[in-house]
């Protein structure tokens, strides 16, 4: 899948999600759009940061070896509790369960964020702290009918409806919705990759 951000976009991003999309054009970089589409199994005995690392890598590589000139930039995004990966859930069953192990209580998000281009891959890490307050059963499966916990990490979006339930947050919000904008501006100003609009890229090519 593809899709053009920009006329003069100077960079590739290994993802269809809105949200990465939205906030990648909020630091002002132009960009096309190719979706990744790779194997996301959880490795057995694999840390949730390595299971982060590694997909994140992944996505930005498998774009990359498709021939594709630009850099190309991926993010993975994972809840933990209690050293468990959530990742999106696969009906209202398992949205219900995840819920209820987040509520009244603290998680972990991690976001990945990988860079590839002519050099090899780049990552960085951002590890957020979220409070959920207490989540009813009746509320979970309420959400669950809204439709947004479908595609999410840990069954919720903290932009979106399930702001309600967040308490409080500690670290990165941009890293929370998916792409940690701190980390992504680091990745793009080591590679010579201009944001806020200031004219595509400036030092080495990709």
């Amino acid at each position: 899948m593809l899709s053009m951000n920009s006329t003069n976009p100077v960079l590739c991003l290994a993802s269809v999600s809105p949200r990465r999309r939205e906030l990648l054009s909020q630091i002002g970089v132009p960009h096309v759009v190719v979706g990744a589409d790779i194997d996301e199994t959880f490795l057995a005995g694999e840390a949730p940061r390595d299971y982060v690392i590694r997909l994140a890598r992944q996505k930005a590589l498998a774009v990359r070896q498709t021939g594709q000139n630009l850099p190309v930039l991926a993010a993975d995004t994972t809840v933990v509790v209690d050293g468990k990966v959530f990742g999106k859930p696969h009906d209202q069953a398992q949205a219900v369960q995840m819920l209820a192990e987040l509520s009244g209580r603290a998680h972990e998000v991690l976001t990945a964020v990988a860079l590839a281009d002519s050099r090899g891959v780049t990552d960085k890490i951002s590890a957020s702290t979220v409070r959920f307050r207490k989540v009813s059963v009746e509320e979970s499966r309420a959400y669950w009918e809204t439709g947004e916990p479908r595609d999410k990490a840990g069954g919720y979006a903290i932009q979106g409806l399930g702001s309600v339930f967040v308490e409080s947050l500690s670290g990165s919000y941009s890293g929370v919705m998916g792409l940690p904008l701190f980390e992504t501006g680091e990745l793009l100003r080591a590679a010579g990759i201009a944001f806020w609009g200031a004219g595509g890229r400036s030092g080495e090519r990709a």
